[in-house]
């Protein structure tokens, strides 16, 4: 069943990562430090390494793969809400190389940022807490009333 309630904007926040930080962490200390639970993240950049997650459907398992050189941040999107309590940040991101090629999945842990300019938007409103769904296996958000 599809799930879906209305958020009011609360402030915005526009920024440059540390070079050399893990891009998802510093995402997560920042969402932390402000008291976002939820919310909306946008960013451009490069990174210096990258790791990135495949979900496979059968398996039920993510899958990550490593590119250990330079890569330009076409496009990261993604959210903010709660998982055990703690505001946890779920984003996919999409790179590429020198020649143009695409590469892509879930942001994890190990992405290192050479440069990053990010957005990210507060909302208030519902809680959004991510619950285990038996269907996908994933955590998914069960949007609390």
């Amino acid at each position: 069943m599809t799930e879906f309630k209305s958020v009011s904007h609360r402030e915005t926040i526009m920024g440059k990562l540390s070079y050399g930080c893990d891009l998802l962490e510093e995402l997560t200390k920042i969402s932390i430090e402000r008291g976002i639970k939820l919310g909306r993240i946008e960013a451009i950049g490069a990174v210096q390494k990258a790791r990135v997650g495949f979900y496979n459907q059968e398996t039920r398992i993510y899958e990550f793969h490593s590119f250990d050189r330079p890569l330009e941040i076409t496009k990261l999107a993604g959210n903010i809400s709660g998982k055990e309590g703690n505001p946890f940040v779920h984003a996919h991101i999409t790179l590429s190389d020198e020649s143009g090629k695409s590469y892509g999945g879930h942001l994890a842990s190990g992405t290192v940022v050479f440069a990053c300019e990010f957005l990210l938007d507060a909302f208030d409103g519902p809680a959004f807490d991510r619950r285990f769904d038996e269907e996908t296996g994933l955590p998914l958000w069960s949007i609390l009333k």
